[in-house]
């Protein structure tokens, strides 16, 4: 499975309390519990997470382990502060208005001396999909914003979290995108293409 957080550099271990913020299908949440953490995946979209939910409570079981899906927002987790000893939230920045506001809560549920990954993808390849078409930043739910790794870490100390890394994953994604912005995103999905991609 493709992740954009490496667990290994965020240290995710056996018994942890791992919570993965705009989690969609759940990616990041099966890499954490076959690791041994005990994961709480939250999204605003109720059809990934179903998705998302059936196949964790199907992996979990294999694994003798526990997690759990729950629709939500950033902005009000619905968590004790300092419930977590990681919090991932990949891909999501760009989505949000207030990204600072979405980032104190993230730092709000996670216990001191705990690792947050946050991740955002390259300005580069973001403006390659709006020179390709606009519908990449007007279709709903879609990017509002384009990020330097530098706006994000400024962003993330005003919300209290410090930079301690910055690192590039993979540009697997990239084609996918492209694909879908030639397309057209409100009709991507119609697009052979894209479907075979």
């Amino acid at each position: 499975m493709l992740l954009t957080v490496d667990l290994e550099r965020l240290r995710v271990r056996r018994g942890e309390r791992l919570l993965d913020a705009g989690c969609g299908e759940g990616r990041h949440c099966f890499g954490a519990i076959e690791r041994g953490a005990h994961v709480v995946g939250l999204d605003l979209d109720r059809a990934s997470l179903h998705r998302a939910a059936g196949a964790l409570r199907f992996r979990g079981a294999e694994l003798g382990r526990l997690g759990a899906m729950l629709q939500g927002d950033a902005f009000h987790l619905p968590f004790a502060d300092a419930t977590f000893d990681k919090v991932i939230c990949s891909e999501v920045m760009e989505h949000v208005h207030d990204f600072t506001g979405a980032a104190r809560e993230l730092a709000r549920v996670l216990r001191p001396g705990g690792l947050a990954a946050v991740t955002i993808p390259t300005a580069t390849s973001e403006h390659l999909y709006l020179h390709v078409g606009d519908d990449y930043f007007e279709s709903p739910g879609g990017h509002i914003r384009i990020f330097s790794p530098r706006q994000l870490a400024q962003g993330l100390a005003r919300a209290g979290l410090a930079t301690t890394g910055v690192g590039f994953a993979h540009a697997l994604h990239t084609p996918y995108w492209l694909l879908r912005s030639v397309a057209g995103l409100p009709r991507a999905d119609e697009s052979a293409l894209v479907r075979a991609y």
